[in-house]
């Protein structure tokens, strides 16, 4: 059974990925051109490259985890459940600053067409007035709309590939040749020179991480979709980021160039006004639009991690009023807004400071990939298969390489990075440790039928256990059917799994980038799975937890029995209908605190009888 589609097709999943990821090219070449001169567009060349490997694999994360999640939920689920967290605090650190710099840009771009606007300590007023806004949209439940998304997307993209097309006609054949040449001007470029542009340059590409958070509402099939979606983000990069970079950077009069608004003014020199004015309101609406996303998108991974049990409760709550998550907004809010106000709207800075948390991500869940690449083919790899994953870890070479060598080109963004990361890491282990005593968190393997997954246990699949406990709905019973598998495991393997209510309370689709993973929805299950925790970890060490979504058939809990192979399963008397035709050599019939518990020892699958 394939995990359930949602209603998003490849054109709008490539519309709201870039929305996101193509307002970078509107700031990028402000940013790179004070250090780097005309030769930003060959830093952003070089990093064109890794990021056509990166969306390789975000596309595959995006069917792999079909609950969406990004960074947080990859990395916990393949790596770590503390590596998720710290894969939560990276990208929380660029949602930061892509609210805060993309509604900066904005009404910078804003400024074009209506020039009262244009000093300075306005537009820095006027952004802090927008994210404020936007804060309190998201507070009233205004929704995000993909098809909102594909109309900003389109007239963006539209704008782009239009100045594009007038700077290639102004230029001629010859013109296009020549100012490819300009990147060779200039002071000889070292190695150092190469290496620090090449990791600068990964601005221009920030937002890939949005594909892997639509994943829940991506068609059927997400493999296919994902791929066609993503190769049209590739396409549509390749043609606008370098070039736009190359020609705003080389043929505008920069000295006399706001370099906040270079993309306009580029179309406005080589089409006139008219054109430069449509970039400009384009440009506009699409970086207000890029801001809320990065809003929506922080304030879920607020209400993730504090579902897996790493920040307090308190982020998750909703007010009755409009059934919003008011805590994880406003912190979503007013963090971009204190940067606008600490940098005074010097898009330079906030530029310098995306470094840690944007590639930070990328490494981890290309690393996390990687892992679950490694245990695709537990029988061997082909050549196709080890060429893929040795481009893999190149990938993730690459990155490593950039993020490292920002650590040190870009002090105040590791500084800055590393603060917020640390101060995350701190109170994101503080509650979950705190927490153990009275409801440990627990990360259990989620069942998704026909998707390839790598538990943080080390296993390539779920291994075989003595014990598999199948626990009821009813808490009381559950307990009990947790000591009896206690008993049975008697320090040895020990499985629990629960299946999620078939007909939960609320049937909601989920939200715009929500973390849609059942299990952490599931309240009654994550109380099982703790009292399972408080009872089992002094006496089973090698224990395991089980999640079955509830939209799964009865028989997906018979998936796993296959799996995991039990020569014991622990169920409440009746609970052995869910089970597959086992071959069982005993039953054991006990009470536990008044409750009929089965033991069935069984060693084998029942074969079917043979057709007479």
């Amino acid at each position: 059974m394939k995990v359930r589609g949602g209603s998003l097709g490849w054109f709008l999943c490539w519309a709201v990925v870039f929305a996101d990821i193509g307002t970078s090219v509107y700031y990028t070449p402000g940013i790179l051109f004070p250090q780097f001169g005309g030769r930003s567009a060959l830093f952003v060349g070089m990093t064109l490259v890794v990021f056509i490997l990166l969306t390789l694999k975000y596309a595959e994360v995006a069917w792999r985890f079909p609950e969406g999640g990004g960074v947080v939920n990859v990395a916990a689920q393949a790596l770590h459940p503390f590596v998720g967290l710290l894969g939560g605090c990276f990208i929380l650190v660029d949602y930061f600053l892509t609210a805060a710099l993309s509604a900066l840009s904005g009404i910078f771009y804003l400024a074009v067409v209506v020039p009262a606007i244009s000093p300075h300590p306005l537009v820095v007023a006027i952004t802090i007035v927008a994210l404020v806004i936007l804060g309190s949209l998201n507070l009233l439940g205004v929704k995000d709309s993909a098809r909102v998304s594909a109309a900003f997307a389109v007239l963006a993209a539209a704008g782009q590939l239009l100045v594009v097309m007038a700077v290639a006609v102004s230029l001629g054949p010859a013109g296009i040749v020549h100012s490819f040449h300009t990147i060779s001007e200039g002071p000889p470029l070292t190695p150092l020179v190469l290496i620090t542009g090449y990791a600068a340059a990964f601005l221009a590409f920030s937002g890939l991480e949005t594909i892997a958070q639509l994943a829940p509402a991506m068609r059927e099939p997400r493999r296919k979709l994902a791929a066609q979606a993503m190769a049209l983000v590739v396409m549509t990069m390749v043609v606008t980021s370098p070039l736009l970079t190359l020609w705003s950077t080389t043929l505008l009069d920069t000295k006399n160039s706001d370099p906040n608004q270079l993309v306009s003014l580029l179309g406005a020199h080589v089409a006139g006004s008219v054109v430069g004015g449509y970039i400009a309101v384009s440009a506009s609406l699409l970086l207000i639009f890029a801001s809320n996303t990065a809003v929506i998108g922080c304030y879920h991974v607020f209400i993730a991690l504090s579902r897996m049990g790493f920040l307090p409760r308190l982020l998750e709550q909703r007010n009755r009023w409009r059934g919003t998550p008011h805590w994880s907004i406003l912190m979503a809010v007013a963090i971009p807004v204190a940067l606008v106000a600490a940098s005074r709207g010097d898009p330079g800075i906030l530029g310098d400071l995306y470094a840690f948390g944007l590639l930070g991500a990328f490494i981890l869940t290309s690393l996390a990939l990687d892992r679950l690449r490694w245990f695709d083919s537990p029988g061997g790899r082909d050549l196709g298969a080890w060429l893929k994953y040795s481009v893999g870890l190149l990938t993730t070479a690459l990155v490593s390489i950039a993020w490292l060598t920002n650590l040190v080109a870009k002090p105040l963004a590791t500084l800055f990075g590393g603060g917020i990361t640390v101060l995350g890491l701190v109170l994101g282990l503080t509650t979950y440790y705190y927490s153990r005593g009275r409801e440990p968190a627990v990360f259990p393997f989620l069942h998704r039928p026909g998707v390839p997954v790598v538990h943080f246990g080390g296993r390539g699949r779920l291994a075989e256990c003595q014990v598999l406990a199948i626990l009821p709905h009813d808490p009381e019973i559950a307990e009990a059917v947790v000591k009896a598998a206690v008993r049975s495991a008697e320090g040895g393997s020990l499985a629990f799994l629960y299946r999620g209510d078939a007909k939960p309370g609320r049937q909601e689709g989920p939200e715009f980038m929500e973390v849609h993973d059942p299990y952490l929805k599931d309240r009654p299950a994550q109380v099982a799975f703790a009292r399972a925790e408080r009872v089992a970890r002094k006496r089973s060490p090698d224990r395991r937890y089980i999640y079955v979504p509830g939209i799964l058939p009865k028989s997906a809990v018979g998936d796993v029995w296959k799996a995991v192979f039990p020569k014991q399963t622990v169920v409440i008397d009746g609970g052995e209908a869910f089970l597959p035709g086992i071959a069982v050599d005993r039953v054991r019939r006990t009470y536990v605190d008044g409750y009929p518990i089965l033991r069935l020892v069984s060693g084998r699958l029942r074969q079917p009888a043979a057709a007479s």
